[in-house]
């Protein structure tokens, strides 16, 4: 891969890393905080080997799937039983930025501590532009929450939730509209700490769904904005150098969970798009990752790269992972 260079005011390139849900929460199903924190400090230290290796200024965003849903879940519940007023859902994703955020700030900020590198880092909780009249509204498709099981189905249809069932778990999980991220409101504030020196948290859970009225006004919506699309969006207004996305797999493989699955080390957008409509990639897992990068590479032609977290600096250092180009 090749290697991008300093700009012109000697600045090292700019990566934005998109983290995925096992990024932060344990792969062996404990959801305690404590677990939480030591899997995100884990992720951090990875994230430190890939800064120094390039050297690279970092922006990092993640997403919120099985936490905005506890988080609803525990609104719904605060109403029943005590009376509480329903958060809705735009003001849970705030909040999930918010808690999520200050764990990894933290631990980001300590892993670079722990290298001996200064580091400053920032979450800036972030709003995403929407359209109002994306037919997603109309189609519910984002997983959001744990995953639920047979018995507890019909209860929580009756609470108003779109459900549908994960047959390769054989469980269900809470559905919502995903609409197509066109700005990322406060990009600007996010160059500025970049220029400064810090390393800034940001869209996490895709960002906070608003819809911007003509004269300016915003309001929240019932939405949650894909990750991989808005970080790729973001990466892009910034002017970034790469986008690396993080999952659970080493590398995007064809026939993935099959007997001839075959990792792919390259591709080129066009090929991946021809991937992407022929249903390689399915769009509740591999395939927001790979239209995002492929966005990303189309728009800014930097560096665009899918790996696993462990896998991530010898992915970046073209050794690993699956890169996509021009």
């Amino acid at each position: 891969m090749r290697r991008v260079e300093r700009d012109a005011a000697g600045k090292p390139p700019l990566l934005v890393v998109a983290l995925g849900g096992n990024a932060i929460q344990s792969p062996d199903g404990e959801d305690s905080v404590e677990s939480d924190f030591a899997r995100t400090m884990e992720t951090a230290r990875h994230l430190v080997n890939v800064a120094s290796a390039g050297p690279w200024r970092l922006v990092v965003t993640h997403g919120n799937g099985p936490q905005v849903g506890n988080h609803l879940l525990r609104s719904e519940l605060g109403h029943e039983h005590g009376d509480l007023p329903v958060l809705p859902l735009d003001v849970c994703v705030a909040d999930t930025q918010g808690g999520m955020g200050y764990m990894l700030q933290q631990c980001i900020s300590d892993a670079f501590h722990e290298r001996g590198l200064p580091a400053v880092v920032v979450t800036l909780i972030t709003q995403t532009v929407v359209d109002p009249d994306d037919p997603a509204f109309d189609e519910p498709s984002k997983p959001v929450g744990e995953m639920i099981p047979e018995k507890r189905v019909r209860t929580l249809q009756r609470r108003g939730w779109t459900l549908v069932k994960d047959e390769r778990r054989g469980a269900w999980r809470r559905v919502v509209a995903s609409p197509e991220p066109q700005e990322v409101v406060e990009a600007g504030a996010v160059r500025a700490l970049v220029d400064d020196g810090v390393i800034v948290v940001a869209v996490g859970g895709g960002g906070i769904p608003v819809v911007q009225e003509r004269t300016g006004i915003l309001t929240g919506l019932p939405a949650v904005v894909d990750k991989d699309l808005a970080s790729a969006l973001l990466a892009a207004d910034l002017g970034a150098d790469g986008l690396l996305i993080l999952t659970d797999v080493d590398a995007v493989e064809l026939n993935h969970g099959m007997d001839d699955a075959t990792p792919l080390a390259w591709m080129s957008v066009a090929e991946a798009r021809d991937h992407l409509r022929a249903g390689q990639f399915p769009s509740g897992s591999m395939g927001p990752k790979v239209e995002a990068v492929s966005r990303f590479v189309e728009r800014a032609g930097g560096v665009g790269v899918i790996a696993s977290i462990a896998g991530a600096e010898q992915a970046m250092a073209g050794k690993g992972g699956t890169r996509i180009t021009r």
